[in-house]
């Protein structure tokens, strides 16, 4: 698995490498002068040697190709430049609000799993019972609602009408509890439909009946020999909505003005301030070729007859 993990690992370079050209090349197609972006965002009144100045301080006059290069150096370095409003380092500012995204992600995905995966069990066993019954319409409305409404029907309800929780997460513990409610409704929904599909699909198998026959208890069936066949698909699916989490909570995130990746990728579109922006999603593009590189690992982990290639 070492071996296996260090050549993924050595495979990623081309990727990441493809990854850098093209958040690099964003930047260079937006429309504006990035030295007159930043001069008018530090309230600088601009003047033509000024803004000569300062392309040459930037280093905008050279090729495209040598932009690139110095901008990939400077990132292995931890160098990921100034922001244009205030002068400030970068990267402090993208690991503070990665550190609040990562929190969220793996709060609402814990939350998705607890219920998830037990409900999706029962919901298999009482299969078109009224818990079944009552359970699929839950799941399915709560994956049809988008985050944006569930968002505003929590906040309605638990910070106007009860007052439990405020109305801006502000990073807080207390704040953290709505956001991760407004991504965990319709990931369970998502978990519970599809461990309930995994389940009935290996109940149906021969090997299930074989050990009913010899009288196998009905718990270890389903959490030893059944739940353990349908992990595979349903890491699959969990693989998926955390990468949907990482990259794809901005709405939750400004809604809920929860200091992670999204709302800093917001705000510095407001202030066009791209070069966070390409920070931002350059690291969000490499967490997303990570997880990927994660759950292969837990295939391999969870069935010993995986062959490692």
């Amino acid at each position: 698995m070492l071996k296996f993990t260090i050549r993924r690992l050595i495979n990623l370079i081309p990727v990441l490498l493809v990854l850098t050209f093209g958040v690099f090349g964003l930047l260079y197609l937006t429309p504006g002068d990035p030295a007159l972006m930043k001069l008018t965002s530090q309230g600088t009144a601009v003047t033509d040697e000024l803004l000569a100045i300062e392309r040459e301080k930037m280093g905008l006059n050279d090729p495209f190709l040598e932009r690139y290069v110095k901008w990939v150096i400077n990132i292995l370095r931890g160098d990921f430049g100034t922001t244009y409003s205030d002068g400030m380092p970068i990267l402090p500012k993208l690991l503070k609000a990665l550190k609040y995204t990562l929190v969220l992600a793996t709060a609402s995905t814990v939350v998705s799993v607890i219920v998830a995966i037990p409900l999706g069990i029962l919901t298999a066993i009482k299969k078109d019972t009224i818990i079944d019954n009552i359970a699929r319409l839950v799941t399915f409305t709560g994956n049809a609602m988008p985050n944006f409404l569930i968002s505003l029907l929590l906040m309605y309800f638990f910070c106007i009408k009860v007052r439990m929780f405020p109305v801006i997460a502000k990073g807080s513990v207390q704040g953290l509890f709505l956001p991760t409610m407004a991504l965990a409704i319709p990931m369970a929904s998502k978990f519970t439909r599809q461990t309930r599909a995994d389940v009935l699909s290996q109940l149906d198998e021969e090997y299930v009946i074989g050990m009913h026959a010899r009288g196998v208890k009905e718990r270890v069936i389903l959490y030893r020999n059944v739940l353990h066949n349908a992990l595979g698909a349903i890491i699959t699916i969990i693989s998926l909505q955390i990468r949907v989490l990482i990259g794809g909570s901005i709405v939750i995130e400004t809604i809920f003005r929860w200091p992670g990746i999204g709302s800093l990728i917001m705000d510095s579109i407001s202030k066009r301030d791209y070069p966070v922006v390409q920070g931002a999603v350059l690291i969000l593009a490499t967490l997303q070729v990570l997880v990927n590189l994660v759950t292969d690992l837990s295939y391999c982990i969870i069935d010993k007859r995986i062959e490692l290639e």
